[in-house]
């Protein structure tokens, strides 16, 4: 790929040619106003009241300004996601059985990037699995989470197919918020693989033989940007159900937010303090997929804030592991090139870098300043978010995750 095309700076000479040059932006805008509004000096009277022609040229700049700002974005994105498409590897031959959780953000991900990546797919409910498993005679039966839809049997099913002499992982993407169940799922595999660091010498130490640490990452074809209508925008987005540590975060912003345009989604919000100083914002219940990427598209801020670990707060993480590692969220939200203000886990650097393509923040007070700072600087905002979003197409797939659980499977 040419030096043109890695770097963020090739879309703008791309919607140069489409755009106002940023420098006739404000002399638009002057002119627009000196068009439309009364030529009345209110200075004169000694007031500060205003026409309603003056009123009318105010918000049709304001218009103008916020369209201008969007086509900015909008033709940035659009430029990167054609330019930095993951390159389908060459197929291994070989043959999986993939069975999925029922994570819609996730399991379409995963087959689509499978059908890339080896010669032959096959996917099966999980109540099925073992009787799948004798008829197809896969090389591998690859598991995502093996929890909630997973039927009482599960484990004897997959007892039936190591006794075929297939081959089984497991890859865990709800860790460590579940260690009650997957501490006792996990030995029954042959391979354990869990995007979560807190959890593998866990597992280890329960006897399993081969543990590997395997970020998650993001349906790009779902997962991405596009041009949304007016009723998706806001200055500040967050969707996820409403843990505690997430209800506490989102009361102390309260007095921030409650004068901007801020969407919220999710359950359990009715329980924060500020709840009736926020309800307008807020959406309870759960969120369709599609609909949260329109909305992700739409906001200029979205925040990210992983769920609390400490044993029986909405959890069942019976050894209180703590949370070292990022969630899908994480790159879903950069797959959408807006920005994102995130909490901070451990291996967070491994993958994006903090001020470069994703923002962070360490407690409300610093929540509330970078928000501050970046609904005011909009170039500042900008440029992470593409720097995410070029980040993401190049590193974090699932074509591209797929290619690195093949390699370490050795398929």
């Amino acid at each position: 790929m040419g030096a043109g095309r890695a770097g963020v700076r090739s879309p703008w000479g791309v919607i140069s040619q489409f755009c106002f040059p940023r420098g006739q932006v404000t002399k638009s805008l002057a002119c627009h106003s000196h068009i439309n509004g009364d030529r009345r000096n209110d200075d004169s009277r000694g007031g500060t009241v205003q026409t309603k022609g003056q009123t009318n040229a105010k918000a049709s700049a304001a218009g103008f300004a916020s369209g201008y700002e969007n086509g900015l974005r909008d033709g940035a994105c659009e430029y990167l996601y054609r330019h930095l498409q993951p390159a389908a590897p060459p197929r291994k031959d070989c043959r999986i059985l993939y069975i999925p959780q029922g994570f819609e953000g996730i399991d379409q991900g995963v087959i689509e990037a499978l059908r890339l990546t080896v010669r032959d797919v096959y996917v099966a409910d999980p109540a099925r699995m073992a009787e799948q498993a004798a008829l197809i005679r896969p090389d591998w039966v690859l598991v995502l989470n093996g929890l909630h839809v997973f039927p009482a049997n599960h484990l004897e099913q997959v007892d039936a197919v190591r006794s075929l002499g297939i081959r089984t992982a497991i890859w865990f993407a709800d860790d460590p918020y579940v260690t009650a169940d997957t501490m006792y799922i996990a030995p029954r595999y042959d391979v354990v693989l869990t995007h979560e660091l807190s959890t593998i010498p866990m597992y280890r130490e329960r006897g399993c033989a081969e543990v590997i640490y395997m970020p998650l990452a993001v349906d790009h074809g779902r997962f991405k940007p596009m041009t949304v209508e007016e009723r998706y925008r806001s200055d500040v987005c967050f969707i996820g159900q409403a843990f505690w540590n997430r209800v506490e975060m989102f009361d102390a912003l309260a007095p921030f937010l409650k004068n901007r345009k801020v969407f919220i989604a999710g359950g359990l919000w009715d329980r924060m303090k500020h709840y009736k100083t926020m309800q307008r914002f807020i959406r309870l219940g759960w969120l369709p997929v599609d609909e949260s990427i329109k909305y992700y598209n739409g906001a200029r801020i979205v925040i990210n804030l992983h769920r609390t670990t400490e044993v029986g707060q909405d959890n069942k993480n019976v050894l209180n592991l703590p949370g070292r590692s990022i969630n899908p969220r994480t790159y879903e939200i950069s797959a959408c090139g807006t920005l994102q203000l995130t909490d901070c886990r451990e291996d967070l650097p491994n993958y994006y870098t903090p001020g470069s393509d994703i923002e962070t923040y360490a407690d409300a007070g610093e929540l509330r300043s970078k928000l501050e700072h970046y609904l005011s600087h909009e170039d500042d905002r900008r440029t992470i978010a593409l720097r995410g979003l070029k980040r993401t197409l190049t590193e974090h797939t699932y074509v591209r995750r797929l290619q690195q659980i093949a390699e370490v499977l050795q398929w």
